[in-house]
């Protein structure tokens, strides 16, 4: 068991400074319970890869992550063989039978472990994050079809590989592309929005502890104003946190109209996200 409780979970999930609400302590709990993987999909910079983290943090479990790309392979997510080490092998072993050899080459030592593998194969408690699927190519999603059902890696030179110690595996995804059917069949379903400003405030005071209370509440309301413009790129959790120690760095203790026209592009990383907001703000 991962945690005894939904409340368990959510006062473990506190401790590490990740502040969830029931819907998310619940699903947390029961990705453990049941041994299922945790789908997180919302916007970018709501806290889905930070929520991996903090239940690493939370149970003492190792962080094995899969950062997903257009043109991510089974080499790179699950296993490849040292094919430069086998080269040497096989020309050390010159006059030897091929079958000897063959069955030498294709061995552990010759076997190099990417973040899927490492998962399965670990005998100590690990946290797998596969983050960003939706950026992946949907071969990988097949690919992650055996091991999202039963946690277990065929290598046709090995064998079938099957955990010892199921993974906690959380999924993230900024719905980009819809995913398939049989991966979200497979998983526990958690959908993340930008939170409240009362929580982002909490939010920040937790992971700013210096900051006055007023200032984080000037900046968590001023943050959901600019969420609530037409804009790119909405600010992340993230950059709100990063908008708070930059105001802290400047020795602001107010977020008035000069410290926001001197430091918006903190937050926002367009220069027409900026404009918009110094229009909408008045600045």
């Amino acid at each position: 068991m991962w945690f005894a409780s939904p409340s368990d979970a959510g006062e473990r999930l506190d401790a590490v400074d990740y502040l969830p609400d029931d819907s998310i302590s619940t699903s947390v709990f029961l990705a453990g319970a049941l041994g299922k993987p945790l789908l997180t999909e919302g916007p970018a910079g709501v806290g889905k890869t930070q929520l991996a983290k903090a239940v690493a943090a939370a149970t003492g479990a190792r962080l094995v992550r899969l950062q997903c790309y257009e043109g991510l392979d089974e080499a790179r997510a699950l296993y490849e063989w040292n094919y430069k080490k086998q080269l040497l092998r096989i020309q050390a072993g010159q006059g030897e039978e091929w079958d000897a050899t063959h069955d030498d080459i294709f061995t552990e030592e010759f076997l190099l472990e990417r973040p899927l593998l490492a998962a399965i194969r670990s005998e100590t408690p690990v946290v797998l994050l596969i983050d960003e699927i939706d950026k992946a190519d949907v071969e990988v999603e097949g690919l992650l079809l055996e091991i999202l059902s039963d946690y277990q890696v065929t290598i046709p030179e090995l064998g079938t590989i099957t955990a010892t110690r199921k993974p906690y595996v959380v999924l993230t995804s900024n719905a980009t592309r819809e995913l398939s059917e049989a991966l979200k069949r497979r998983c526990l379903y958690l959908h993340l929005e930008y939170p409240t400003p009362e929580r982002e405030r909490d939010i920040v005071l937790a992971q700013v502890p210096s900051i006055e209370a007023s200032l984080a509440e000037q900046l968590a309301r001023t943050v959901a104003t600019l969420r609530g413009l037409e804009l790119k790129k909405s600010p992340s959790i993230a950059e709100t946190i990063d908008w708070a120690n930059t105001l802290l760095a400047l020795g602001r203790i107010e977020l008035d109209e000069a410290a926001i026209g001197a430091t918006l592009g903190v937050v926002l990383k367009h220069a027409s996200d900026q404009t918009r907001a110094r229009k909408e703000l008045a600045l």
